[in-house]
This record gives C-alpha cells, sequence and structure tokens, in this order.
C-alpha cells in the first residue's frame, strides 16, 4: 500500500499478554487516521514497554509524518492456501463444529489430503487456519494457529473466535511459496518507489518466519538485497505477531519502506 500523503505511520511495539490488542489498533487507527506498522514482543513472558516509563502490557510507539518522508509499505505471507474458503455454520467460541454445513474435522481432512489425514499430529507447524479479510482485493487473510483437534465429536479448536457466518480457509506453512511471495512484495515496493532513491526501511518479520523457514544463513536478508540493492539499510525485529495497517497477523513479514 501506498501510505496516503499527509497520514502518519506509527511504527508500534505491543505486550502479547494485552489480549485486547486487536481492538486497540482499531482505535488507534481511527483516532489518528495514521497508518499503523509493527509487532508484538517476541517473549514468553510478560513483554515491558518503554514509553515515558517502563509499562507492563501496553503499546509503546513512534510517530512520523509524512511530510517528512514518503513511505510505502506491504506484507508477504510465510503460508498459502491450500483450498477454497469455507463459511462457519456452527461454532462455539474458538471451536469449529461445523464449516458448509458438514462436520468441520471432515472439511479440514478433505483440504490436507488422505497422507496427513491418517496421522493428524503432522499437521502441527505445517497447518494452520486462516481468515480472510472482508473487502480485500488481494486475497489477503491473517493465519491463525489450529490448536486442538478432536476426532471423536469431528471438531477443531484455532486461534480466534468465529461466530456462524464468518469465514475460514486453511493454509500450508510452505518455504518455497514464502519465497516467491517475499519477492513478489520487493518488486512491488521496487516498482511503487519509481524513480525515489529508498533511503531505509523497517522490516518487522514474524519469529515463525527466519531461519526456522528459510535457513540459518539469513536467506531471507539476501533475498531482500538481491531485489532492493546492497545499499539500502534495513533494520527491524522478529515478532510474535504482526501490525499492519489495524490488523494482526501471523507468520508475515511487514516491511516499510522510506524514499
Amino acid at each position: 500500500m501506498v501510505i496516503p500523503s499527509g497520514c502518519p505511520l506509527a511504527l508500534l511495539h505491543a505486550d502479547p499478554s494485552n489480549n485486547v490488542i486487536p481492538g486497540l489498533l482499531q482505535d488507534i487507527t481511527l483516532e489518528s487516521s495514521a497508518y499503523l506498522v509493527g509487532g508484538l514482543t517476541s517473549t514468553m513472558g510478560e513483554g515491558s514497554q518503554l514509553a515515558d516509563g517502563l509499562e507492563g502490557k501496553g503499546i509503546s510507539g513512534v510517530m512520523f509524518s509524512n511530510r517528512i518522508a514518503p513511505m510505502i509499505t506491504g506484507l508477504t505471507q510465510g503460508c498459502s492456501p491450500i483450498g477454497s474458503i469455507h463459511r462457519v455454520t456452527e461454532s462455539e467460541d474458538n471451536i469449529l463444529i461445523s464449516l458448509d454445513n458438514r462436520p468441520a474435522l471432515e472439511v479440514f481432512k478433505e483440504e490436507i489430503g488422505d497422507i496427513l489425514s491418517r496421522d493428524l499430529e503432522k499437521v502441527a507447524g505445517y497447518i494452520f487456519s486462516a481468515l480472510p479479510v472482508e473487502g480485500s482485493d488481494k486475497g489477503d487473510y491473517m493465519v491463525r494457529n489450529i490448536l486442538a483437534i478432536d476426532p471423536g465429536q469431528q471438531m477443531i479448536a484455532i486461534g480466534a473466535e468465529l461466530e456462524p457466518g464468518d469465514e475460514v480457509l486453511f493454509c500450508k506453512r510452505d518455504t518455497e511459496t514464502a519465497e516467491e511471495d517475499l519477492r513478489r512484495l520487493l518488486k512491488d515496493l521496487r516498482n511503487r518507489a519509481g524513480t525515489s532513491p529508498i533511503k531505509g526501511g523497517v522490516y518487522i518479520n514474524c519469529a515463525g518466519r527466519g531461519p526456522n523457514q528459510f535457513g540459518e544463513n539469513s536467506r531471507e536478508m539476501e533475498i531482500i538485497r538481491e531485489e532492493l540493492g546492497d545499499n539500502v539499510p534495513i533494520t527491524g525485529f522478529f515478532a510474535n505477531g504482526e501490525v499492519s495497517y489495524d490488523r494482526l497477523y501471523s507468520y508475515t513479514g511487514v516491511l516499510t519502506l522510506f524514499l
């Protein structure tokens, strides 16, 4: 996305133990008219924030004016869809009971295929659920973990609460398609930059990507240098959830460039 002229960019860092972060992101966007990028602290415990003092369970950040430097931003997905979008027909909190009027697990097995269906323990860390972004013209979606599978009752628990009528799809974590999508993002940003020199960038990267998906030799950063050039300084951090606009993503990389 090209950040509109005059629209400030807010770079955020938030504590994942604060379970109202998604709502706060929307409130901040509404009140400030800012475009948000950032991520959740990648920590097993409470993540303190420093902003006029040390606080827990909060959000810290800095806001940049677009009058200082034009900015462009975009995100790359670390997962790719493996089937069609399904409508939730029965659910309870984060438990999918039925999809398209069929048992949720039956639909899930149909999507992942016979081999994985025979040993559902193998889907851990490889198969995920995803929530399509309403109104997106690019097939955007937010990945959420599959938390539990109940073969007896044919139900699936995911990392999001859904209601009947909501949409969900399933996706796989795939290194090859993740690299393809990263290159797509970088080419798109470079084209949008046009003749303007790129002064630098901020990259918020999911902790589940990095060496876990691209190997120990920083292959992901090599790809960024290949596409943008060696002279573009990039800073950033690994996150336990990534922010783009007013939404909280997972398994994504959010890159913002200053022109």
